[in-house]
């Protein structure tokens, strides 16, 4: 999309957590950057769970992003990384990843599989005996509305790394989630990616409102200035980078299928969408190396 965006000078609000490695004038990117959800939770996990890791991972550009970050880390904390599998987008085939995270014993399972891949991941972790207070699980991309899919006995006690929960104990998020339940049934969950677009459209409407206009030249301008308390707290958009600052949370998932938060940032973090380790330009190389490999995709197309 940013292509598109640039050539047509519009502007993208993008709400997800992502690999990082980009930034670009025409768009604000409201979900986390690497150093606000993957290498914090990486530390914590080195810090609280042990040092030795298994990654495992769909396999397409935010896996695969996400990992090159985790490796380098791991790297620099003196940490071991024991086994690093791929399953294609979409498959259920997770047997020999689950057998390889066996045989190789590590202390911590990183998990950047995304979606329904997760239900059979889990269940055949769980048939085989791995479970969390054997081998924790510490997702990136499992959260409220991805929990409801999921058997939620199979998950209770393992992690995942956000920058917002539904229970975030503030009078601003307990506000939020009774509007979103009225509105959409109280058997829904809101999550990090709701709460990112749902203050995005704020962000967007002061920015309009300071600029007397909704042109997208004033707003571009406007939309560096911006702050607002949001349901996860307060968040502010970066001048440089157009990311926004946010608070990072690694929360625990207990038998009601949402998360129990066992740490947090407490401030918000600022984004760094090229992470330390390797330049901007080798990270852009990476990029480029990867959608060509895959025949400019952005996933591997398989066989």
């Amino acid at each position: 999309m940013k292509p598109i965006f640039e050539e047509f000078n519009h502007l993208l609000f993008y709400p997800i957590q992502y690999e990082g490695l980009e930034q670009s004038p025409n768009i604000v990117y409201t979900g986390a950057a690497p150093n606000q959800q993957i290498i914090p939770a990486v530390k914590w996990s080195f810090e609280n769970l042990g040092s030795r890791f298994f990654l495992v991972s769909s396999d397409y550009v935010f896996p695969r992003a996400a990992n090159a970050i985790i490796k380098d880390q791991v790297t620099a904390l003196k940490g071991e990384i024991l086994g690093e599998e791929y399953i294609l987008l979409g498959s259920d085939q997770v047997q020999q990843a689950v057998i390889k995270i066996a045989e190789s014993k590590p202390d911590v399972i990183l998990n950047t599989i995304n979606g329904d891949t997760n239900v059979s991941f889990f269940k055949e972790l769980r048939r085989i005996g791995i479970t969390p207070d054997k081998i924790p699980t510490v997702s990136f991309s499992i959260a409220e509305d991805e929990l409801r899919t999921l058997d939620s006995e199979l998950m209770i006690g393992d992690y995942g790394a956000w920058n917002y929960f539904q229970s975030v104990n503030s009078k601003e998020n307990k506000n939020f989630v009774k509007k979103f339940k009225k509105k959409y049934g109280p058997k829904r969950v809101t999550d990090d990616p709701i709460e990112a677009g749902y203050f995005g459209v704020y962000l967007w409407a002061q920015a309009v409102e300071q600029a007397n206009t909704d042109s997208v030249k004033a707003v571009k301008s406007a939309i560096k200035r911006q702050s607002l308390v949001a349901p996860g707290g307060i968040v502010y958009v970066d001048a440089e980078t157009q990311h926004t600052w946010k608070t990072l949370r690694i929360g625990r998932i207990n038998k009601k299928s949402q998360f129990d938060i066992v740490w947090t940032s407490e401030k918000p973090v600022r984004p760094v969408p090229f992470p330390v380790y390797r330049t901007r330009a080798q990270w852009e190389k990476f990029l480029l190396d990867l959608h060509y490999g895959w025949g400019n995709k952005w996933a591997n197309p398989g066989d």
